[in-house]
């Protein structure tokens, strides 16, 4: 398991693939439980920033056994997350 905890304030940040492929965005952190919407739009992720949207029905659960690491603006996970 990961030593990286995710928390509301990671909410926004571009999730990639561990070849460094981006695969959409974090959208909500809940119970340390991230979910991934795969390819938001622009206006989207602007929304994910601002607290404005929830995740929708098809946002992927990630917990924190596929995280790699967690840096400013990315999550980076051991694995790979296909659309």
């Amino acid at each position: 398991m990961s030593e990286e905890r995710l928390t509301q304030a990671d909410e926004g940040k571009r999730v990639l693939n561990t070849d460094g492929t981006e695969v959409g965005r974090l959208v909500e952190v809940e119970d340390g439980r991230g979910y991934v919407e795969l390819d938001p739009t622009f206006v989207r992720t602007i929304t994910v920033k601002l607290g404005w949207a929830t995740r929708s029905d098809d946002a992927h659960p990630l917990d924190e056994g596929s995280i790699r690491k967690i840096t400013d603006d990315a999550v980076h996970l051991r694995g790979t997350l296909a659309e």
